[in-house]
């Protein structure tokens, strides 16, 4: 560590700081200036030189200016002083239950020479930062307990923190560092972060960002619907004036910030600089594998009301499987022999879970409290539970879609005639309609015998099929940077919700069941709308499902909102949204990926019933067919080939193959 580098960002990020509390100090003299001059007209005329009807006249006129100036000022300052800054949501790892890691942070901070951390938190996120939690918004109301219970862990948001006293912030760790890495490199990548509390203590750093949080929480306090009419220019006001203010800091902001995290990355040098080389490896793996599991393997049980309850454990998984397919990472998978950082954990289990029911309601927006609607799932239990349900509801989707644009039943078996196959699939998708024509596409047929128990039944519960791709992030991980939550509004929440309740009642049911309660897809575009698919008959299938899973995301009840999660953290916002997921994890699908999820799981079924297959995870890709005990890697290009061209060949040799009967009927449900 170089002294001389320390001190040098050290006074950079404190004259930018300077810099910052300018700005605020040039708004306080601006709104001082018409009661000093008030002040000034009282004087003279008070002393006998400003006399006259004029300058009596301007007493007046400049007086009242100044107390509503003056009044102004003291409301927006008291809106900017009060107004609660976003906190990101954790899950708070008190010392008890992992005295280990915070004798690791203990002794890092030590070792650098800087306060250690107030507190340690974890994120369901391959990331790791400082947070301010000294506001007194984020205390508890009074005559709270501060003690987080076990229900609070499993929550994974605890309504009772205890109130920040201290100056040092919270140190704010990825669940998937502590899974993933090694004590050694933990200690590694967290040494620039921990550093950062050296420069976060210095008072005008601290002034500077109290002033920015004051200001970015009083642009949200002005920015919340549902005003009254004849409040809401005043908040108009209040917002224009925030937003001016963070303008003119904004750069010196951010100087001060970059200031920060080069002197804390310099002294940070000092202590496992080599070994710091190797984690950074690491990290870039685990965002890799973290992205992969949550998009793969997490989304399609989130859709069918299942959350993964070790989601960490399985990022263990995911890399370990990557090393043993990718060349890149040999190497990697020898690391497992060490000890891992979650063993700083006295109950790594009650945190695992903690952070990935949090994490459901970060990217997926599930509730927050476990339900019938809403339970955790094990591994173990993930291809029964999660993979199975999901191809049998894709399927019956599916064929509730050709029923309503009336393509008749292939004959199935003489037990069931009339029961779902994969041979209708099949012969609409490749013949080519007679007409030339897309077919007309009312309600159900009146003629239709469609069961409404047993093998075959069609219950109107949702969910579909799994992300068509996925994201790699990059490597940007945080070197003690302080870290203000950031504003993520212009992300879409795309995340489809589906009804995931069976009529209690069978009549009911067969009520629902009838042509007068269904509802036709939509007109269907223009297949030249969608290149991907070969037919019309593609098309018009392709847009009755997207149709059909938005009435059903249209149906479903409404994700829990951030005001509600705002309650249970005592009325402190998470951030500046409206509404969880604060972070989706897809685009919307086009209606090619659909129908190949659909068509995937329909063969997926046929498989299961028909020959012998069962459903299986694989690590990397989600859901996947296991035949005679061997995934199935080559069914993919076979169903893009029906989908795409209109060609079944391919798929019919596969199922052959594979000894799958097309003709025979499926159990949807």
């Amino acid at each position: 560590m170089t002294g001389m580098g320390v001190e040098v960002a050290v006074q950079a990020a404190r004259s930018r700081a300077l810099a910052v509390l300018r700005v605020r100090s040039r708004a306080l003299a601006l709104a001082l200036l018409p009661a000093a001059l008030a002040v000034i007209l009282l004087a003279g005329g008070s002393a006998g030189h400003l006399v006259g009807r004029g300058w009596d006249v301007a007493r007046w006129v400049v007086g009242a200016v100044a107390v509503v100036v003056l009044l102004l000022a003291a409301g927006i300052g008291l809106v900017v002083a009060r107004a609660r800054p976003a906190m990101s949501p954790t899950v708070p790892i008190a010392e008890e239950s992992a005295p280990d890691l915070y004798r690791l942070v203990h002794d890092l901070a030590d070792r650098l020479g800087v306060p250690a951390p107030s507190a340690i938190e974890l994120t369901p996120d391959c990331d790791s930062w400082l947070e301010d939690r000294t506001h007194p918004a984020h205390g508890p109301p009074p005559g709270e307990d501060h003690l987080h219970d076990e229900s609070d862990a499993l929550r994974g948001l605890s309504s009772a923190r205890p109130r920040r006293t201290a100056a040092a912030p919270v140190l704010v760790i990825g669940s998937p560092f502590l899974w993933w890495m090694r004590v050694g490199e933990l200690r590694a990548v967290l040494a620039p972060v921990v550093a950062g509390t050296g420069p976060s203590a210095h008072p005008d750093v601290a002034a500077a960002r109290r002033f920015v949080r004051g200001l970015d929480a009083a642009v949200a306090v002005a920015s919340t619907p549902g005003r009254r009419p004849l409040i809401r220019p005043v908040y108009a006001g209040l917002g224009w004036v925030a937003r001016l203010l963070l303008r003119g800091c904004r750069e010196h902001a951010a100087q001060m910030e970059r200031g920060v995290a080069a002197a804390a990355a310099e002294r940070a040098q000092a202590v496992d600089y080599g070994l710091r080389i190797v984690a950074q490896e690491q990290v870039g793996l685990a965002y890799a594998g973290w992205d992969r599991l949550l998009t793969r393997v997490a989304l399609p049980a989130w859709r069918m009301g299942r959350w993964p309850s070790r989601l960490d454990a399985g990022v263990v998984a995911a890399l370990t499987e990557l090393s043993r397919r990718d060349r890149l990472a040999e190497g990697f998978a020898s690391r497992l022999g060490e000890r891992p950082a979650c063993d700083l954990l006295e109950e790594p289990g009650v945190i695992d879970e903690a952070a990935s029911l949090l994490a459901a309601r970060l990217f997926h927006g599930g509730p927050a409290e476990r339900g019938p609607d809403w339970c955790p799932v094990d591994w173990q239990e993930y291809p029964d539970e999660v993979v199975d349900r999901k191809w049998r509801t894709d399927a019956a989707r599916l064929h509730r879609v050709l029923d309503a644009l009336g393509v008749r039943r292939s004959p199935g078996s003489a037990a069931d005639p009339h029961g779902p196959t994969l041979a209708r699939v099949l012969e609409h998708l490749s013949a080519p309609p007679p007409s030339g024509k897309l077919p007309e596409r009312t309600g159900l047929p009146a003629d239709d015998a469609r069961p409404a128990h047993g093998d075959g039944a069609y219950h109107p519960y949702g969910g579909h099929g799994e992300q068509g791709g996925h994201g790699e992030h990059g490597d940007n991980q945080g070197h003690g940077e302080y870290r203000e939550p950031t504003d993520h509004a212009d992300h879409a929440d795309h995340a489809d919700h589906a009804d995931h309740t069976h009529p209690a009642d069978p009549a009911e049911h067969d009520r629902h069941a009838t042509p007068e309660h269904h509802t036709a897809p939509e007109e269907p575009a223009p297949p030249d709308e969608d290149p991907g698919l070969g037919s019309e008959r593609g098309a018009a299938l392709a847009a009755g499902i997207s149709a059909e899973l938005a009435r059903e995301e249209a149906s479903a009840p409404p994700a829990c909102t951030a005001s509600a999660v705002a309650d249970q953290l005592g009325g402190t916002p998470l951030r500046n949204e409206d509404s969880l997921p604060l972070f989706p994890l897809e685009p919307p699908r086009t209606g090619r990926e659909l129908l190949a999820d659909h068509v995937t799981a329909m063969v997926c079924c046929a498989a299961m019933d028909t020959a012998d297959a069962s459903p299986g995870l694989d690590w990397l890709d989600g859901p996947a067919l296991l035949i005679n005990g061997v995934r199935a890697a080559d069914l993919s290009p076979k169903v893009l080939a029906l989908v795409e061209d209109g060609d079944p060949v391919p798929l019919r040799t596969w199922l052959v193959d594979s000894g799958i009967r097309p003709e025979k009927p499926v159990r949807l449900v």
